[in-house]
C-alpha cells in the first residue's frame, strides 16, 4: 500500500468515486448516456457533405428536418429484450437518443437536400445555389 498526500482543494467527483469503488468495469458507463454522434462536413464545388456515424440505428430510426434555415438530425431507438427460462427471468431496456443542429449557409437549396444510410454512417448532400451578383455600384454625378 502506497501512501498517497491529499489535497483539500481537490474534491473527488461523483464518477471518480464510483470508479475507485467498482474499479474499472462497466457497471456505470456514464458515456454511452451522452451519445452524440461524429460529424464530417465538407465542402466541394457545388455542395456540402455531412456525414454522421449512427451504427446500431436504422433509417427509420433517424429524422432530418429543416425550419428556418436550421438544419436537425435526431434519432431514438428503443429496445426491449425479455428471456424467461424455468428458473429466471432476464428483461432489458435499450434506449438511445440524440439531436444536432446546425445553422445553413445562405446559399444552400433546402429544398433539394438528400440523403441516404448506409453501414452506420448518414450521408446528407445539401446543394449549393447559384450566389445573387449584386449590381455594381453606379457614381452619381452632383451638378
Amino acid at each position: 500500500m502506497s501512501i498517497v498526500r491529499w489535497n483539500p482543494m481537490v474534491a473527488p467527483t461523483f464518477r471518480s468515486l464510483v470508479e475507485d469503488f467498482f474499479g474499472d468495469s462497466d457497471f456505470l458507463n456514464f458515456k454511452d448516456k451522452n451519445f452524440v454522434p461524429a460529424v464530417n462536413i465538407k465542402e466541394m464545388e457545388g455542395e456540402f457533405e455531412v456525414e454522421l456515424a449512427v451504427p446500431g440505428m436504422t433509417k427509420d430510426d433517424i429524422k432530418v428536418e429543416v425550419l428556418d434555415g436550421v438544419m436537425t438530425i435526431s434519432a431514438e431507438k428503443k429496445e426491449e429484450k425479455e428471456e424467461k427460462t424455468k428458473k429466471y427471468t432476464r428483461r432489458e431496456f435499450s434506449y438511445n437518443q440524440f439531436s444536432r443542429s446546425f445553422t445553413l449557409p445562405e446559399h444552400v437549396n433546402s429544398e433539394t437536400i438528400n440523403a441516404n444510410y448506409a453501414d452506420g454512417v448518414l450521408r446528407l448532400h445539401l446543394p449549393k445555389m447559384e450566389k445573387k451578383t449584386l449590381p455594381e455600384a453606379k457614381k452619381i454625378l452632383i451638378g
